[in-house]
């Protein structure tokens, strides 16, 4: 019987930590915009005015995205929890049709921040989207036994 390592094609601690870490960033980012929607936009991230250097400002928008960030967060959390394949394979792809168009969208505008800011915010929004493709490429082994039964 393989364990849940095996089954996953990397150690459990790696899926719980970059997963945990994933959901950790959605439920402070989602709790932030859904009760400080206002302070999200114009501070966010820690006094660096990232939001605000964008879009014009709509407290409805800024909720409404706090709320999915929440929601993400479950997901996140639950295939952290339970590490069943397909729980995290759904998790992973579900959010990663959120972080793609999120880190282009940022790396095609970054003209309103600082060089330091500029960097910060894509190196940040790059691991939402190489964490999660480096975990479904290491789903993506077979256990040593199933490869030799092939």
């Amino acid at each position: 019987m393989n364990t849940p390592s095996e089954h996953l094609g990397a150690p459990e601690w790696v899926f719980r930590a970059v997963l945990g870490a994933l959901g950790a960033v959605q439920l402070t980012d989602g709790l932030y915009a859904l009760f400080a929607p206002r302070s999200f936009y114009e501070d966010f991230p820690l006094g660096r005015g990232w939001v605000e250097a964008l879009p014009a400002y709509s407290e409805h928008l800024v909720r409404d995205v706090g709320s999915l960030f929440l929601a993400t967060a479950v997901v996140l959390f639950a295939a952290a929890w339970f590490l069943g394949r397909r729980l995290i394979a759904i998790t992973l792809v579900s959010f990663l049709v959120f972080s793609i168009p999120h880190f282009v969208y940022h790396s095609f505008n970054l003209e309103p921040y600082t060089t330091g800011d500029a960097v910060a915010n894509v190196v940040g929004l790059l691991f939402t989207v190489v964490a999660p493709i480096a975990l479904l490429i290491a789903m993506r082994r077979r256990p040593a036994e199933a490869q030799v039964a092939r």
